[in-house]
């Protein structure tokens, strides 16, 4: 099994995350959830306008929150399986953290087992 993790950083917010560690993370998280095939997911980071006019629009809130998650339906034996799409607002990551980058670390990866897991059903 192999994750490829494509990640794009719209954020203002840089050097907060570690392509590594996050594939890392998702493999252990797709381990622990038996899922067995080599699998794709993209991850943007923003900052609060873009995240909140998506929760705007997929979930008619008008607010920033701090993750969103778009899973994507299974098609048969595509290879690898796509599971969709994360986005994390760095912004907001920022403001819960208090700027504290250890703390933004590890908030940041809480926020994409969380995700992992939405995608997962």
């Amino acid at each position: 099994m192999s994750t490829q993790l494509r990640i794009r950083n719209e954020s203002t917010r840089k050097r907060l995350y570690r392509r590594d560690t996050l594939t890392a993370l998702i493999d252990s998280i797709l381990t622990g959830e038996s899922i067995n095939c080599d699998t794709e997911i993209s991850l943007l980071f923003c900052d609060d306008l873009f995240i909140k006019e998506l929760n705007r629009q997929y979930r008619k809130k008008n607010q920033p929150t701090d993750v969103l998650s778009f899973e994507q339906p299974e098609i048969d034996h595509q290879t690898p399986r796509v599971l969709g799409d994360i986005v994390i607002s760095l912004e907001t990551v920022e403001q819960n953290c208090q700027s504290e980058k250890s703390v933004m670390q590890k908030e940041i990866r809480m926020l994409v087992c969380h995700g992992v897991l939405h995608l997962l059903g």
